[in-house]
């Protein structure tokens, strides 16, 4: 379901009113707080703010799985945000889903399997065959790697969650990573490990599938662990990975050109506030530290 997260400024929120044609009524207002379980201490990233960002508790079989922040312009995730847990089977096979209420309000809260889009779902989002033949990979930001239940790991399969990736990122180190975390979560994080997934877009001649969908340059994330043995990489770290082999080497060095530079929590954030022109940008309350 669509839900407008604090930090949206209120232009954008004024924006966003006229798109849907009329107020943001209670239920959505109520529905934030299901939300914020997501983040650590309850708190949204903060400072990042815009035109077009609109955010998504992702709701599948009645149940709240992870929350996003749309870029309805880009029509990409900006970041998604949820709670790692160890996977208890393996990657599911099922329909990729659309978000109905980006389309209209009116429509029903949970995300559904695309079966023919009019064109409300597609001015308001991706869809499906925006990635056929595209030369991309559907790249999760809440991978289904990271989910416990079958349930939980469908609900992944949203588009709302999904940036184009190249497949030697995807499968790649861009996996290596995640099959990290996954195992400093199992043998170092001692409860809950907070995630937040997100996309850089280009700075200029920002590259496009199917005329609608944009590419990021590069994918980052960053997770929370406030409650670990004693690790260099808790209570917080981050990564940066290149998603364009020919992009600069400013913000990670080539190698192999999908390459995956992990870093501390404050360097990821300056490296957001000046790719995303945003200034105060932080992820975590009191850089999740209690």
């Amino acid at each position: 379901m669509v839900i407008i997260f604090a930090s949206i400024a209120t232009g954008a929120l004024l924006l966003l009113l006229s798109w849907f044609g009329g107020p943001v009524n209670g239920e959505i207002s109520a529905n934030l707080e299901k939300c914020l379980k997501f983040f650590y201490e309850n708190t949204t990233p903060q400072g990042i703010s815009g035109e077009g960002y609109v955010g998504i508790c992702q709701i599948y079989e009645n149940k709240y799985r992870f929350a996003t922040m749309y870029d309805r312009t880009r029509r990409i995730p900006l970041y998604s945000a949820y709670i790692l847990s160890s996977p208890d089977g393996p990657r599911p096979k099922t329909p990729w889903k659309i978000e109905p209420q980006l389309a209209s309000l009116k429509a029903n809260k949970e995300m559904k399997d695309q079966e023919n889009p009019d064109q409300n779902v597609k001015d308001s989002q991706a869809v499906d065959e925006d990635y056929t033949n595209s030369g991309y990979t559907r790249g999760h930001l809440t991978p289904s790697g990271h989910q416990n239940t079958k349930e939980d790991r469908i609900a992944t399969f949203t588009l709302t969650n999904i940036v184009p990736q190249m497949e030697k990122s995807n499968s790649g180190p861009w996996n290596v990573l995640e099959n990290q975390m996954l195992t400093r979560f199992k043998e170092i994080c001692k409860e809950t490990m907070y995630v937040i997934t997100g996309a850089i877009p280009y700075e200029s001649g920002e590259h496009v599938i199917s005329k609608r969908v944009h590419v990021p340059e590069y994918m980052w994330t960053a997770y929370c662990c406030p409650t670990q043995q004693k690790s260099d990489f808790f209570p917080t770290y981050a990564a940066v990975g290149r998603n364009d082999p020919n992009s600069k080497e400013d913000i990670v060095e080539k190698k192999n050109g999908y390459d995956v530079k992990e870093m501390s929590l404050e360097d990821l954030e300056k490296v957001l506030q000046k790719r995303l022109k945003m200034s105060g940008i932080s992820l975590f309350k009191n850089k999740c530290k209690k």
